[in-house]
């Protein structure tokens, strides 16, 4: 299978496990990787595991009820090095019986991968490129904040104006 496949399908089955509340499986992805999740911080799968049981809202039906559509990947692999990057967009929509389908979070991916073999897996992922944030009262049990300096944090407390 080619490099930008396997790649791909790692985009694609992270957004699979969690959506289908298989937390465990989504940090087994990234057991050999360091997720970036603060601007000095980065963490292994055990701790991102502990963080999303913590914060990930699971419903009665064993899922966050939600959607993570993962597009726009631009892959660049080095075949002599055994290694990509690969930098792409999420967008997270969710529907409860309490809210209509809605998108609640947008932002983007980047992460690094190498090759063991024959097989690609993550080698890092940066969590805190998030871009835009709606209603996450349903999918999080705690609110995020997007990172300072960006356009989701200067419209994160002010109500939206109408021109």
């Amino acid at each position: 299978m080619l490099a930008e496949t396997q790649i791909a399908n790692l985009l694609y089955r992270y957004a699979e496990c969690i959506d289908t509340g298989d937390l465990v499986g989504a940090a087994a992805l990234f057991e050999h990787a360091q997720i970036r999740v603060g601007p000095e911080d980065t963490i292994d799968a055990g701790r991102l595991l502990g963080i999303w049981k913590s914060l990930i809202v699971i419903h009665a039906d064993g899922t966050p009820r939600t959607k993570h559509v993962t597009t726009n990947p631009i892959i660049e692999v080095d075949e002599d090095a055994g290694t990509a990057t690969c930098r792409s967009y999420y967008t997270v929509l969710q529907q409860t019986d309490q809210i209509a389908l809605q998108i609640i979070v947008a932002g983007r991916y980047h992460d690094r991968f190498e090759r063991v073999g024959e097989q690609w897996r993550f080698c890092y992922r940066d969590l805190t490129l998030i871009d835009m944030v709606g209603d996450v009262s349903r999918h999080l049990s705690y609110p995020i904040t997007p990172p300072s300096g960006t356009w989701a944090a200067s419209r994160a407390h002010r109500p939206p104006t109408r021109t």
